[in-house]
């Protein structure tokens, strides 16, 4: 996706709204439906019986007739795509739409003419029902656009996404490879050495916003004021994501450029930051800590950085088992959990090896990757020898 930030007027953002508030309902519809089905009954509507429905629902509905046809149309495609996303055990099951969260419409059947640069920060789009809306023409259209979205974050900014997919970056052809240790204290360490940090939110912001979350919380619920806070609240989380993406971005498009394979950790993301509040019958453990564990693996981004890097590099992604990378010595592949003497700095307890227990992780995932991670008897450093010599006892038996 291309995504460009909407400038559109007070008039326009009501029509828009509007737009998102009858995909929204469409879809809240037909999650209604399928949750209403049981194992015995008859199969559950598909696309083309809710488009039919639809035609009626507009008969019926001035409210719904006034909408756009294509955007409610593209709601229940949606719909569609996400029960078989949920079937083919890739996604969860499609949930209800909330006013506020996730606010959004596509539209498809889009011409040639319907996007038109002004001038050279400035271009236009046109969307049923509203006309022409401007847009920051950042960077070039792709072109071939035959559909786009617009969304609204939680920050009350407008954007258009056209459906496009990029060209992979091209492999710098030397051979190279580069390992990626994922952490919480340091967001990325590369073989090479690098530490890199996501960039958050300054100090000041950091006080800003606790300060904002204190007034929230003794806002009542309802009231001009809290929702006043909430935006405000909003629009600093939006400003941390978007420095977070963007440094995703700059770091994927650089590790494409500069090596030919990049190995990370096989990461299960989503069981890594599940709550550990636990049940009634049975609360969990240490709840607070692994909530404050939890925002840090999400602040970091470990998720959507391999995303991205497999969108732009794609086939020279390796996913190494993480077993260990973190105890073995990279120098004499030693493991041991003593050699990690702190977050930071790994010593070897048998060959005296010294280094950056992150970049020492990412060295192994770099070797584990590039085949050669063999220690001095052979076989995998995580596995185990495979050439061991025989045992005494076992020799006497039988």
């Amino acid at each position: 996706m291309s995504r460009y930030r909407l400038s559109p007027t007070p008039a326009q953002e009501q029509v828009l709204a509007e737009h998102c508030g009858h995909a929204r309902f469409v879809w809240n519809l037909a999650v209604e439906q399928h949750a209403c089905w049981k194992p015995g009954r008859k199969n559950a509507p598909g696309f083309a019986e809710q488009c039919r429905q639809l035609i009626e629902a507009r008969a019926e509905s001035g409210w719904l007739r006034a909408g756009s046809i294509v955007v409610q149309q593209q709601a229940l495609k949606d719909f569609a795509q996400a029960m078989a996303n949920f079937f083919g055990r890739t996604h969860r099951r499609p949930v209800w739409r909330r006013r506020g969260r996730g606010e959004g419409f596509r539209i498809v059947a889009v011409k040639p003419g319907d996007v038109r640069r002004l001038s050279r920060r400035v271009g236009e789009v046109r969307v049923p029902k509203v006309g022409w809306v401007r847009f920051r023409w950042s960077r070039a259209v792709p072109g071939g656009v035959r559909s786009y979205r617009v969304t609204r974050d939680r920050a009350g900014r407008w954007h258009v996404a056209f459906a496009a997919v990029p060209e992979p970056v091209p492999a710098p052809g030397t051979g190279e490879a580069v390992g990626v240790d994922r952490g919480v204290a340091v967001s990325a360490a590369l073989s090479t050495g690098e530490l890199l940090h996501v960039p958050g939110l300054r100090e000041a912001e950091k006080a800003r916003l606790l300060r904002l979350q204190r007034r929230l919380a003794r806002a009542g619920r309802g009231s001009k004021r809290r929702g006043r806070v909430k935006a405000a609240v909003a629009r600093l989380k939006a400003r941390e994501a978007d420095r977070r993406k963007d440094w995703i971005e700059k770091i994927s498009t650089g590790l494409a450029r500069g090596f030919d394979v990049i190995a990370v950790e096989d990461l299960k993301v989503s069981g890594m930051t599940r709550s550990a509040r636990g049940t009634l019958a049975e609360p969990g453990g240490g709840v607070r800590q692994k909530a404050g564990l939890n925002r840090g693996v999400l602040a970091a981004g470990w998720g959507r950085l391999v995303t991205r890097l497999e969108h732009k590099a794609p086939g020279r992604v390796r996913r190494i088992d993480p077993r260990y990378t973190s105890q073995t010595c990279n120098a004499c592949g030693h493991r041991a959990a003593e050699s990690r003497e702190s977050q930071s700095r790994f010593r070897c307890v048998a060959c005296g090896h010294r280094d950056n227990a992150d970049v020492n992780a990412a060295k192994n995932v770099r070797d584990t990757a590039a085949g050669h991670a063999v220690d001095a008897r052979g076989g995998d450093r995580v596995a185990g020898p495979v050439n061991r010599e025989p045992q005494r006892d076992l020799l006497l038996v039988g």
